[in-house]
């Protein structure tokens, strides 16, 4: 059995920092833990806007708090984001994520990441990158 607190992930290096300070995520799971997925708890601060595109994963966002949109690039479909909403990434869309205020969001990944990924130049997580080492 794996048990962990949010701040105890946060505290042992589990959690990332975007390079432009538009989010940070504790990753609770990773591929390391075995279980075929990785589990995060992201915060999208207030007036980001930016775009992304996961090439290698497919990805499951649940609102907690807050609110903001997701914008699918291919057809320019936006949905709005607020507490209970789930938007699915199962075609590896390309999409821009909105934050009107902080959003809490509980994020699966699959395959799992490794632990110290941040956006490529084209919004994706490189497939194999770096792992925490705890």
């Amino acid at each position: 059995m794996i048990v962990r607190t949010l701040q105890g992930a946060a505290e042992s290096g589990r959690k990332i920092v975007s390079p432009k300070g538009e989010w940070d995520s504790t990753r609770l799971l990773l591929k390391e833990d075995g279980m075929g997925f990785s589990f995060h708890i992201t915060t999208i601060f207030k007036g980001a806007d930016f775009g992304m595109h996961y090439q290698n994963h497919l990805e499951s966002v649940y609102c907690i708090s807050g609110h903001g949109e997701v914008e699918t690039l291919d057809d320019g479909n936006v949905y709005p984001i607020e507490p209970g909403t789930v938007y699915i990434l199962d075609k590896h869309d390309r999409h821009i994520l909105r934050a009107f205020e902080e959003m809490k969001l509980a994020c699966v990944f699959n395959p799992p990441l490794n632990g110290k990924e941040v956006h490529n130049a084209e919004g994706a997580y490189e497939l194999e990158a770096d792992s925490i080492e705890l």
